[in-house]
């Protein structure tokens, strides 16, 4: 038999290592600024671009795009080289894969703070990024299938499984998502509206998680903890389960992250029924990881890698558990909207994706660099201080997600709710934003030091850029199934039916929730009363957007008594048919914002906004006054209009050529209605004298940007109370 030698790839393993650290500490610095923020609203007071709003979406992509999605990377150029023997198949691809998601993560580092966002969650970049992303995802997969063609290993092991079901699916996830109609370079709409948008956006969101979070992270889960335990995984039967129920029930899940919201019940109750399924598969692949260290627990007490890997598995089963548990209804009711579900996230995200990524580096960087890790007990310390990080982020965030549902939902014996100013459920928690803090400052201490760890054994080692290796040439074999061969085996010799195979599995729950939901008319009834924005209204709704006002305000109002109660009448389906994107939101750390139309006088918004604890006492939303100071731009008004209509919104062209005179008309009444208060007349008079007197622009209050951000929150569930309105004065007469 013919024994070829080659050389695996290990400078672009070393690479994204090197982005994972890089890219772990600036996305984890931002998260612990944001957490500091719950605590002093005003630490960036002023600094438009290191407002609460912008640096949300920068931390959340931080995080799972650039530490995830790097790691994700590493760790999967450096198993498929050895699982399929062979280098990978173009260095040319590998390289293009690194420099090109560098760069798709530098523009979201400064398209963000700036404001250019979709607003959908883990979803927020502009579509010049997105279309990025599509070209290096594409040379990511083009790359992996290649070298699976020329492998010398004729069995496909099941971290391949994974890992081609993440090529497929995000591909797919991220293309039907990202559909939208540029503006110009940096603006765009979503092609869906409302209803739909939300499922199709959590359909991708679910999904995020599901296939960038986690199947790539069985993989290395089934590569790294063998290896570095130095034992065969637990079960290959289980694997194979693991495998197929998983891909084919998670994409079903996601509409149970809009359970009483407006999406039709029958797409809720399926991914309610399929969340629910979804443990067996879950508890499945964390079983097979655990008792792969079955005798091997004495090597676990004395090695970091094993610890570390350890409890990332374990909690990888956690939130597997606490997952299908939220998507049932009498939970959700309790914990969406609320901290609960930062500390859920947080379990997968610091202990499932952090851990083994450090786990992973533990143990990859001393073999390639043919050295020893410089300090055990400085990965010991890294791992237990990481450890107590978790713990202390999490379960405080547990308990103000219980706090904040029983507060929210608490009534006195006359009906009336007991917490019926918001701002008292945001004052009893901040004790448990406090221990967050704290928690997440011990995680990062850990990284700090795992840093360090790993810098000094790298440069204690020499880098082996080129390594050799030696395997027989894969032989030729009948393409049919041999006799005693099982037909999963001989799938596992198939890689194209593999991946045709796992792409039916993956596109069935989608295609079954989707499809009827965009075509189906009669799951999203029609109001007759509710009408397209004004040209105004769509400017503020797009400062909204900017500034991420849909990160602490949700515009969804649940058919709970509660809710009601507190914000009015609940949400409809058809109030959302022009809202390209949906705004229903995922967290309230403010009110929800849905009936807050002509809830307050345009002087209260403009205070709110300037100086938020004057009209609230003891809110800890941060100042935006540059809203307050800074121009309207109206000069892509009009193309926002038709693109609009593209859209199906129905704008005339007479309201598109009499858009600068309608907002004119309207922002001029929102001015006169400032005037009313003497304190913003007389302060507004002085500042105008002031700019005369010293021969400064001055900006007319009805063209700076607060005006048109008041029409829109002065727009905010009115339709609905124009038909009762009407309705009322009709039976009058």
């Amino acid at each position: 038999m013919e024994v070829q030698q080659f050389h695996y790839d290990n400078k672009i393993v070393k690479k994204f290592i090197y982005a994972t650290m890089l890219w772990g500490i600036v996305g984890m610095l931002v998260g612990l600024l944001l957490a500091f923020m719950f605590l002093f609203p005003n630490l960036t007071d002023g600094i438009s671009w290191l407002s609460f709003g912008r640096l949300r979406p920068l931390h959340t992509n931080a995080v799972i795009f650039a530490f995830v999605g790097n790691a994700m990377f590493a760790g999967v150029y450096y198993s498929t080289q050895r699982l399929l023997k062979a280098r990978m198949f173009s260095d040319a691809l590998s390289n293009f894969n690194f420099w090109g998601w560098q760069a798709i993560i530098v523009a979201a580092a400064i398209t963000l703070p700036l404001g250019y966002t979709t607003s959908k969650e883990y979803a927020e970049l502009e579509w010049p990024i997105d279309l990025a992303i599509t070209l290096v995802w594409v040379a990511f997969g083009w790359n992996f299938i290649g070298t699976m063609l020329k492998r010398r290993q004729r069995h496909l092991y099941v971290a391949i499984w994974f890992y081609l079901a993440t090529i497929v699916t995000v591909a797919v996830l991220h293309i039907f998502n990202s559909l939208e109609l540029p503006v110009d370079a940096l603006k765009s709409y979503s092609v869906y509206a409302g209803v739909q948008d939300a499922l199709v956006q959590w359909w991708y969101g679910h999904n995020a998680v599901a296939f960038f979070l986690t199947t790539p992270f069985l993989g290395l889960m089934y590569y790294y903890v063998p290896k570095a335990a130095n034992r065969p995984i637990y079960s290959y039967r289980l694997s194979i389960v693991h495998f197929w129920s998983l891909i084919f029930i998670y994409i079903w899940a996601g509409p149970h992250h809009l359970l009483y919201s407006s999406l039709p019940d029958w797409a809720q109750n399926l991914g309610v029924a399929f969340s629910v399924m979804l443990i067996a598969p879950s508890w499945g692949g964390m079983i097979n990881g655990l008792l792969t260290l079955r005798g091997a627990w004495d090597k676990v007490r004395t090695s970091p890698v094993l610890k570390f890997m350890v409890v990332a598995i374990t909690g990888y089963g956690m939130a597997t558990f606490e997952g299908p548990m939220l998507s049932l209804k009498n939970f959700n009711a309790i914990a969406h909207f609320s901290d609960w579900i930062i500390a859920h996230v947080h379990v997968g995200a610091l202990a499932w994706n952090g851990f083994l990524t450090f786990g992973m580096i533990y143990w990859l960087v001393p073999k390639m660099f043919k050295t020893r890790l410089h300090s055990l007990p400085m990965a010991n310390f890294h791992f237990w201080i990481g450890t107590l990080g978790i713990l202390l982020y999490a379960l405080p965030m547990y308990v103000a997600g219980f706090t904040q549902a029983l507060m929210w939902k608490d009534f006195n014996p006359d009906g009336t709710l007991v917490y019926g100013n918001f701002l008292e459920t945001v004052n009893e928690i901040l004790p448990m934003y406090w221990m967050r803090a704290i928690g997440g400052s011990l995680y990062l201490i850990g990284v700090f030091v795992m840093l360090y760890n790993i810098v000094k054994t790298i440069r204690a080692g020499s880098s082996v850029e080129d390594e050799l290796a030696e395997a027989p040439a894969l032989a030729r074999v009948s393409r049919r199934r041999t006799v005693g061969e099982t037909y999963h085996t001989w799938l596992e010799r198939r890689p194209i039916q593999l991946t045709i195979l796992a792409t039916i599995a993956i596109l069935i729950g989608g295609i079954i929730q989707i499809v009827p939901t965009l075509l189906v008319k009669s799951n999203i009834p029609t109001i007759s009363s509710v009408k397209p924005y004004t040209p105004l209204e769509l400017e503020g709704r797009d400062l909204y957007i900017r500034e991420g006002c849909v990160g602490c305000h949700s515009q969804m109002i649940r058919p709970f008594r509660s809710e009601v109660e507190r914000y009015g009448e609940y949400s409809k389906a058809g109030e959302f048919v022009y809202d390209h994107p949906f705004l229903w939101g995922s967290k309230r750390t403010g009110p929800d914002l849905h009936r807050v139309g002509g809830k307050y006088s345009d002087n209260w918004h403009l205070n709110h906004m300037y100086d938020p604890q004057s009209t609230s006492s003891g809110s800890i939303m941060p100042a935006y006054q540059w809203l307050v100071r800074d121009r309207l731009d109206r000069s892509k008004t009009e193309a926002k209009m038709r693109t609009m209509v593209k859209l199906g919104v129905p704008y005339s062209e007479e309201d598109i050529a009499n858009a600068q005179e309608n907002m004119d008309t309207q922002a001029g009444q929102i001015e006169q209605n400032l005037y009313s208060d003497p304190d913003f007349a007389s302060s507004y008079e002085e500042d105008k004298k002031y700019a005369a007197e010293n021969g400064l622009d001055f900006i007319e209050m009805k063209d700076r940007e607060i005006v048109a951000l008041i029409a829109y929150l002065q727009r905010l569930g009115t339709d609905i109370k124009v038909k009762e309105d009407s309705k009322l004065l009709s039976e009058n007469k």
